[in-house]
């Protein structure tokens, strides 16, 4: 398609105040966690790394990023899982109500947060608290994988519609035993699904707050609750930045990494 010369300037200044209107709030971020000024007086009169040495001799901070390393790793290896097999029986059979397990399904991405984290909430209270099980980071976990669930499922139900079932069809053709066909075949051809499903439920679970506030308890911080927490206390507000800032510069890393690993050699999208 043709684009004019005043259709092409005019894409490129919405472009770029899109992008502006996402980045430069970041690269303040980034500034703030330098400036002296602990009210991020603007412009920076002076830059130091005080705050960063705080931030990473700070216990609290330590401690709430550990759970909530915890919480995405064990969610996401909850949802790989549960998402695998549930895109597995959905696209891969045919039984009565299937149209309907796949809504029930991604309905919960759908939900509201605090619509998800109330019902969660009384859920437990009601099944888990008679048992003696107490609000922590086994509820925070159930609470994050409801959502993961769905972003593996879609991931993997997406890549199981492309590939198609004649490659397993083939390999059986073959000789090959249905273990052999899921480790030789299906598991390649669904790994780049899989990966970019776990990062994605991963990012998801790390980033969570509604959810957690309601299913974390009294005595589980993960990171964003503790940044929620610390972000009006002035003498925390610097130390906070410069969390901000480690999670922007690490999450470049996945993001790139899920972007190469979904590219196929052409330039294309898998």
């Amino acid at each position: 398609m043709h684009l004019t010369r005043t259709a092409r300037i005019v894409l490129g200044c919405i472009t770029a105040a899109g992008l502006a209107l996402i980045y430069v709030p970041l690269l303040l971020v980034l500034l703030n966690s330098l400036n002296a000024d602990p009210s991020f007086a603007w412009p920076p009169g002076a830059l130091t790394g005080e705050w960063w040495r705080r931030a990473l001799h700070n216990t609290g901070a330590r401690d709430a990023l550990w759970t909530s390393l915890r919480a995405g790793l064990c969610a996401t290896a909850l949802a790989l899982v549960l998402g695998s097999l549930a895109a597995f029986a959905v696209h891969r059979h045919r039984f009565f109500g299937r149209q309907t397990v796949s809504f029930l399904i991604v309905l919960p991405l759908a939900l509201p947060g605090i619509v998800t984290g109330i019902a969660l909430n009384a859920a437990f209270r009601t099944v888990l608290t008679p048992l003696g099980i107490g609000f922590g980071l086994f509820t925070v976990v159930v609470g994050h994988a409801t959502f993961c669930v769905v972003i593996v499922f879609n991931n993997v139900a997406a890549r199981l519609r492309r590939i198609g079932p004649s490659l397993a069809e083939a390999s059986a053709d073959l000789g090959a035993r249905p273990g052999q066909t899921l480790r030789h075949v299906t598991f390649p051809a669904l790994r780049p699904a899989l990966f970019a499903g776990a990062l994605l439920a991963f990012a998801l679970s790390f980033d969570e707050v509604v959810v957690t506030t309601f299913t974390a308890g009294a005595g589980t911080r993960t990171l964003p609750i503790w940044i929620y927490e610390n972000l009006a206390r002035p003498h925390q507000a610097p130390v906070v930045n410069v969390v901000a800032a480690l999670l922007i510069a690490l999450s470049v890393l996945p993001v790139r990494a899920a972007q190469r690993l979904s590219s196929d050699p052409a330039g294309g999208r898998l």
